[in-house]
């Protein structure tokens, strides 16, 4: 029986994640053209924690199920925290990352001790690139706030591929996006 091949259409409709995501960095460097590299700096650090704190978070929960509605209810914190002056998001979101990471340690794991020390390590490193890219000047901390985002990414597809703590269609997307930020921060930030 001769196989068929999916129609154009249907393949790029499948890919809907990597579109997505081109557009909302597309979106993000057109409307930040005038950002310098402090504030670009500041701004990827304080939102790197909320990366790996997705995968803690719907690691514990048990259900990749849950990852869209996780990352927004984490964006609507990031955006709400990033609005006032009283605590830095990064400290909240890093805090919350620790909070889970006990939670774990103590209460065990859905899917295991093994699968936990993987998502731990994960929060640990990444959390470590952004507060460390928060802490040194911003010519300094492009490189490791870039970092963060990239092996982020990197991240992501390997989860795509091999472990499915998340949703499919969320680790693709969010592959992309911390990819190109990565880039953004390293080719498209001036420098001061």
């Amino acid at each position: 029986m001769p196989t068929t091949a999916a129609h154009p259409a249907a393949r790029l409709t499948r890919r809907w994640p990597t579109a997505l995501a081109v557009a909302v960095v597309a979106l993000n460097v057109a409307t930040s053209g005038g950002q310098d590299l402090a504030g670009a700096v500041g701004g990827y650090g304080e939102v790197l924690p909320l990366l790996p704190l997705i995968y803690l978070m719907v690691h514990q929960l048990g259900e990749s199920r849950f990852t869209w509605p996780v990352l927004g209810v984490g964006l609507v914190a990031v955006f709400g925290l990033a609005a006032q002056d009283a605590v830095d998001a990064s400290a909240v979101l890093v805090g919350l990352a620790a909070v889970l990471l006990a939670w774990g340690a103590v209460r065990g794991t859905p899917h295991g001790r093994a699968a936990f020390g993987i998502q731990a390590a994960g929060a640990v490193l990444f959390c470590a690139l952004a507060l460390a890219g928060l802490a040194v000047d911003p010519g300094q901390g492009r490189y490791l706030v870039a970092a963060g985002w990239f092996l982020h990414g990197v991240w992501d597809f390997v989860h795509l591929s091999r472990a499915k703590v998340v949703s499919g269609t969320f680790a693709e997307w969010c592959g992309v996006i911390d990819v190109l930020v990565a880039v953004q921060l390293l080719f498209l930030v001036p420098s001061a």
